[in-house]
Order: structure tokens, then sequence, then C-alpha cells
């Protein structure tokens, strides 16, 4: 088959000198820029063509190594971070768990949600040769970031105390949480900005540079986390809610750095800083799969809030164990997002060049690397439980609960791992529709039927994470049976220069 040209140059051409300019270039200036910017060309052509033709397991995990690293020191830095906490006591443990759902919400949203939108839009518009789309995709996802962002800020404020009341805090756990959340939400903004950027570049397939400025975070939380809860030196002790302040303040320096390279020369994709490029039809590019992603992973951090809730009706510890335990849960998101993104983007640049029968292979190797991968984890969890759980708690309950979670749901990582590896996949063919509705059948076993069983029938916790266990199988199972039967190349095929994604 042959692939589309790219339909604009990379290389602009030097503008005439304007009457009355004052500034006037050098040759070496011009000369320098033409260079950098045909350097970005040939890297971006390059790049395109390995992902169009490349063997699929190396270009793979050559996409996903540096996300998946760096994203694994993150969550451990996040790790670190409820170790500093767990020093304030089980109410602050506890009132950190309570806003971690919604934290996760946000950030999920943003990378794999309304983020996979972004992704999905620029990689399909460069496998078809749409570079000027790509780079004007670039600030409509900044305007998105921005009205998200704020929705979000003000949702919490509002809300907030309301919410965490609701799922079960009370005394200090709830005012920990309020002052933890409070931090947290008043920048996100600059969250939204920092993931919608980063899933742009890595639409691109330029994973380097969103893993570098992750991997930021280990110089700004490891040692701003401690100064500001403890209050060490010249800083002031502001306890939990010091936690929340230093994410806000590696998210302004990430935000920044991300900024700056989208606009230097140095970038394949460039960031215009002109809003007659903010598109009605770049948006419904993103918003098409996005918005239909964003349900997804509403639906998934619902799935948890309304878990915690039925955990906390047996009291605080249980919301302690569960959220320790659970937290493992979390260190799996940046495994399968590293995997899940390259998946995204490779499978993306395919259907883009109109390739369906190799963006599902892509698909299925993506999937059963990340159910060994995960698998792995949650065979290891599930035999040696204390291994994490003393990490955060010495408590005899707290680790009776974690304990119970991690053997009964932890087993099954492995299904859960394949089924967001084809929800990635999706993402980058921009159809998602089974792998949200495996997501509303994981929403409704976990939450009405956990509900029922806790509160009609008089459950323990044990039968609640068995029911956990079950809709975990369900979500997997639905979304790998539904690849297998409506295949992307069986469904109806958009031309390589379509603008606009199939949900």
């Amino acid at each position: 088959m042959t692939q589309p040209e790219l339909s604009t140059p990379f290389v602009a051409a030097t503008p005439n000198q304007q009457a009355g300019t004052s500034i006037i270039r050098s040759r070496a200036d011009v000369a320098r820029d033409g260079h950098e910017t045909e350097a970005a060309k040939q890297a971006m052509l390059a790049q395109r063509q390995a992902l169009l033709g490349g063997p699929v397991l190396p270009v793979m995990l050559k996409l996903a190594l540096p996300t998946v690293i760096v994203l694994v020191v993150q969550s451990f830095v996040g790790v670190a971070e409820t170790y500093f906490v767990s020093f304030l006591g089980t109410d602050a443990l506890a009132g950190v768990a309570l806003v971690f759902p919604i934290l996760m919400l946000m950030q999920m949203m943003s990378n794999g949600g309304i983020g996979g939108g972004v992704a999905s839009a620029v990689a399909r518009a460069i496998g078809a040769g749409r570079k000027d789309d790509a780079d004007a995709l670039v600030l409509n996802a900044l305007v998105l970031a921005i009205g998200f962002g704020l929705v979000f800020t003000v949702a919490e404020f509002w809300g907030g105390r309301a919410l965490y009341r609701s799922l079960g805090g009370q005394g200090e756990a709830l005012a920990a949480s309020l002052a933890y959340a409070d931090a947290v939400f008043a920048g996100a903004v600059l969250v939204w900005v920092v993931s919608l950027l980063a899933a742009a570049l890595r639409g691109a397939g330029n994973t380097i540079v969103p893993a570098a400025v992750t991997f930021g975070a280990v110089f700004v939380l490891l040692p701003l986390s401690p100064l500001l809860i403890f209050g060490w030196g010249p800083f002031p002790r502001l306890g939990v809610m010091g936690a929340g302040v230093a994410v806000v303040i590696y998210y302004v320096v990430a935000a920044l750095v991300l900024i700056f390279y989208l606009r230097s020369r140095r970038s394949v994709l460039r960031l215009p800083f002109d809003l007659r490029r903010v598109e009605a039809r770049l948006l419904g590019d993103v918003l098409r799969v996005g918005g239909l992603s964003a349900i997804g992973t509403i639906q998934a951090n619902l799935t948890v809030v309304l878990v915690t809730g039925a955990v906390g009706l047996f009291g605080t510890h249980a919301i302690a164990g569960y959220g320790i335990a659970s937290r493992l849960d979390y260190i799996l998101i940046p495994l399968l997002f590293g995997l899940g993104t390259a998946v995204l983007t490779m499978v993306g640049v395919n259907i883009g060049a109109g390739q369906v029968a190799r963006a599902e292979r892509i698909a299925w190797n993506g999937g059963l690397v990340a159910a060994a991968l995960t698998e792995t984890i949650g065979l290891a969890a599930a035999i040696f439980p204390q291994g994490w759980l003393e990490l955060f708690s010495s408590d005899p309950a707290v680790l009776a609960v974690g304990t119970l979670y991690l053997r009964i749901v932890a087993p099954f990582y492995g299904i859960f791992g394949i089924g967001m590896l084809l929800y990635f996949a999706g993402q980058g063919a921009g159809k998602v529709m089974w792998p949200v509705l495996a997501g509303t059948a994981r929403l409704i076993i976990a939450t009405a039927v956990g509900w029922l069983v806790v509160k009609a029938l008089g459950g323990s916790l044990q039968e609640l994470f068995i029911t956990l266990a079950i809709s975990v199988i369900a979500f997997g199972g639905i979304t790998v049976t539904a690849l297998r039967l409506h295949g992307w190349s069986r469904g109806d095929q958009r031309t390589p220069s379509a603008s606009t994604a199939e949900k």
C-alpha cells in the first residue's frame, strides 16, 4: 500500500523582510534554524516509517520503555509521599485515601481519557500526512486543558466536603482529606495542561520528552513533600496539605517546560499561539474519542469511589487497609499506560494510513505482553501481601483488610491488564465503544452488586472483594471478546485522510 505523503513541508520558508522591520537575522541564524527544522522533519519521517512498517514488538517496546520506566519511578514517588503521610497517623492516611480516587480520576481522565483522544487525533493526522492539523491539535488540546482544569477546581471546592463525608470521612480524617484536596485541586489546570501536551507529543511518537518531564517529579516531589509536610529548616509545617502543595509546584515546572519545548524548533510538533487555529472539527476529532474515553475513566474511578464508600461501612481501619492495598492497582497504571500509549500511537498511525490488519496485530501483541506482566505482579502480591502493606502500616487491623483484598483480587490482574491494553488500542483506532461498555459492566458489578451484598445481604469484606474480582473478570473478558468478534477490519473504514474518529 502506498503511504500518504506529509501534506505540509516541515521546513517553513524564510519570510520576506517586512517594511520597517528593525531586526535582521543573520544568515547563520537562518541556516541553523533551517538545519534544526530539517532534522525534525527527518526524525518525523523515520519515526513514521518505523510505526508503519517496523517489527511490532521492538517498535512497541522502544516507544513504551521510557514511559514505563519513568512512570514506575513516579509511582514510587507517590508511594514515598504516602509513606511520609503515614507518619501523621491513621487519620491522615485515611484522609488521603478518600481523596486518592478523585485525584486519580482527574489524572486518568486527563492522561488516558481526553489525553487519549488528543494522542489518537495527532497519531491519525500524522499517519494520514496532515502535519498542519497535527500542529493545530496541540493548541486545541491546550484550550481543552484550561477548560477541563477549571471544571475540576470549581467542582472540588464546591462539593469536596460533602463527597468525602459521604465516603465515610469524619473528624480528623475528613479534615485531612480537605486539606490535601484543596491544595492539589487548586492546580488542576496545570495537571491538565501537562497531561494533554504530553499526550500530543506521544501521539507523534515522541515519548522521550514526556518521560523526561515526568521524571522531574523525582527532583521536585521527593525533597519537597517531607519538607512541607514536616516543616524542616525554613519550610513551614503544613502537615498533609504540604503533600498537595508539593504536587502543584511540580506541575508548574512541568507545564512551563512542555510549553517552551513545543514552541522550540527542536519539537516535531509545534504549538501555535493563533486562536484562529482552534477549530470545531479538531476539537470534535479529540472529543469523539476522548469524550467516550473520559466516560470510561469516570466509570473506572467511580467504581473505586463507590467501593471505597462500601468499605467505609466497616470503619476507618478498613478504609486505610483497602486504600493502601488498592494503591497497588494504581502501580499497574504506569506499566499499562506506557505500553498502552505506545500501542495507541502505533495503532493510530496505521489506521490513519489505512493499514487496519497491522493495527489489529499490534493490539493483540500489546495485550498479551500486558497480561503477562500484570499477572506476574498480581501473583506476587497475592502470595506475599505483607511485603507491600507493611511499607505503610503496622496496624494489625489495617494489615488484615489489605491482605484480604490482595489475596482475592490481585490474582486477576492479568485479565485487567489485557483489557486495559485493548482499551488503549481502541483509542488509537478511534473505536472505544466496547471497552467503555466493558467498564460499565465492571462498574455495575463492583458497585451495585457490591453494595447489595454488603447493605442488603449483610455480607462481609471478603464477599465484597470477591464481587470486585468478578467485576475485573467481566471487564477483561468483554473487551477481549469484542475485539475478537468485531475486529476493526470488519467494521466500516475511513480513508487515511479522514479527520474524525469513529467511536
